[in-house]
């Protein structure tokens, strides 16, 4: 049996909040808008650029909104091409992915990121060649939507009850749940516990040895 562990980037497996935060706050202001909130910035990480824009700006007008998404990624490429990117590994995260490696787990990511963004951050990171399958949302619809998943399933031949999906936000527990794959949350990203059970999670892992576990189950 081959079983397979897909991850979320952003709040699951690295920690971006400020960059995320920071470079939409830089986004609404190089179109001379007020930014939003630190807090509901961090609620639409998970979901595509888009979407999350659209969220951030429900009154604004369409051609506002696709500046700022444009605005948002030079901006972001800019900072990461500068070397001042800074997204650091969740404390143990690489330590749990060699050892679900060396037993056997194949291993992907399913991320609200641009794949040139998830290609450039598990290289700095040098853990890329450890994932079998890796869906950003550059080429499928935004979570919840589970097309990403759907993908990492049928790239890798893995079926449903053989996989796990982790992520710390609603959109990636009831993409998960959409088609009957297990989702495991965690209490370090951007959703609270409470929300990621009431979603469907069946645990939110506080620590890397939690989050072992409940994959492992």
């Amino acid at each position: 049996m081959t079983r397979l562990a897909i991850f979320d980037c952003d709040g699951t497996l690295v920690d971006g909040q400020a960059a995320v935060c920071e470079t939409m706050e830089r986004a609404f202001g190089a179109i001379g808008a007020p930014p939003p909130e630190r807090n509901a910035i961090r609620r639409t990480v998970g979901l595509s650029l888009p979407l999350a824009v659209r969220q951030l700006m429900m009154d604004g007008r369409e051609v506002d909104r696709l500046q700022v998404v444009e605005a948002y990624k030079r901006l972001f490429r800019e900072t990461r091409l500068s070397g001042a990117l800074h997204e650091p590994l969740f404390d143990g995260m690489t330590d749990l992915l060699e050892r679900l490696h060396a037993d056997g787990w194949l291993l992907g990511v399913a991320t609200g990121k641009s794949d040139r963004g998830l290609h450039s951050c598990l290289d700095t990171h040098g853990i890329k060649h450890r994932f079998a399958t890796l869906h950003g949302a550059d080429r499928y619809p935004s979570k919840p939507h589970p097309a990403m998943l759907e993908a990492a399933l049928s790239e890798t031949g893995v079926d449903v009850a053989d996989a796990v999906m982790i992520g710390d936000t609603v959109f990636d527990i009831h993409m998960a749940c959409d088609i009957g794959v297990r989702a495991i949350g965690v209490g370090w990203g951007y959703h609270e516990a409470e929300e990621l059970l009431a979603a469907g999670a069946v645990g939110v892992a506080q620590t890397m040895d939690e989050l072992e576990k409940l994959i492992r189950e």
